[in-house]
């Protein structure tokens, strides 16, 4: 009997697409490329010949060893049944100078805390290409002043530059989720020394501020304990009207006020 996704995965199975994605990494061939969440294998095979070194990192015990027999010629193939919430990407970048390339499909109930694991780690990696649900590709890429625009937009271009490169309907996955997907190319470039803030308080700072993303930005900053006149001084000085949302404020603006209420 074929293997049945489990763990809430659905399977790419459009030849287009897969093929479409390995080209978006760009030449792998001196490049060591992790792939999250390989199912069963369909886009490592175009990868294992190209890449000069493929980790691909499975938490599925059936398809890892369905993969593990698939490639168990191939020197430069390595296969990892762990999740990928524990993986540790600079140990599997190694002491090479080249920094990692990460594609993989995301699980659609766990993508925002594997974009978080690899922002820990976006000192290791270049650049990712990753599938995610429409709806949340939407989020990642939206643009202050728009309602899609939060604390997953802010945080994300925070460490990387996003780029939306094609959807897919749900006839190209097996079994057909009830969403359409989106292939985004995240290529890290984070922007904390350029802004001037501490990352871990600045994002910290950020969630605070969409705590309640229909309040007024002030709401939320009183509810965490900021006083009323150092916040409403803090928001003149950084050019943030009054009865500005979280939403509406951009990142450079959001940083001032980081740095006022210190």
């Amino acid at each position: 009997m074929p293997q049945r996704p489990k763990l809430g995965q659905n399977l790419l199975v459009s030849p287009t697409a897969q093929t479409a994605i390995a080209d978006a990494l760009g030449d792998v061939s001196r490049r060591t490329v992790v792939e999250i969440g390989p199912g069963r294998g369909a886009i490592t095979a175009i990868l294992a010949v190209r890449a000069r070194r493929l980790v691909a990192i499975e938490l599925d015990r059936n398809f890892a060893a369905g993969l593990r027999e698939q490639f168990a010629n191939w020197l430069s193939v390595e296969i990892l049944e762990q999740n990928v919430l524990a993986a540790d990407f600079a140990a599997l970048r190694g002491a090479e100078e080249e920094k990692l390339l990460i594609v993989g499909n995301l699980p659609y109930y766990i993508t925002s805390d594997i974009l978080l694991r690899l922002f820990r780690f976006h000192a290791s990696i270049e650049r990712a290409v990753v599938m995610v649900q429409r709806e949340v590709a939407v989020r990642i890429a939206a643009q202050p002043g728009t309602s899609d625009y939060g604390v997953l937009s802010a945080t994300t271009q925070m460490y990387a530059r996003v780029e939306s490169l094609l959807t897919l309907p749900p006839e190209a996955f097996s079994p057909p989720p009830q969403v359409h997907s989106t292939v985004l190319r995240l290529t890290m470039a984070p922007r904390f020394h350029h802004l001037q803030v501490a990352p871990d308080e600045f994002l910290a700072f950020l969630r605070t501020c969409f705590a309640q993303k229909r309040k007024m930005l002030s709401r939320n900053l009183r509810n965490a304990g900021h006083d009323a006149p150092a916040i409403a001084a803090a928001l003149q000085a950084c050019g943030i009207s009054p009865q500005a949302r979280a939403e509406g404020v951009d990142l450079t603006r959001m940083a001032c006020l980081f740095r006022s209420l210190r």
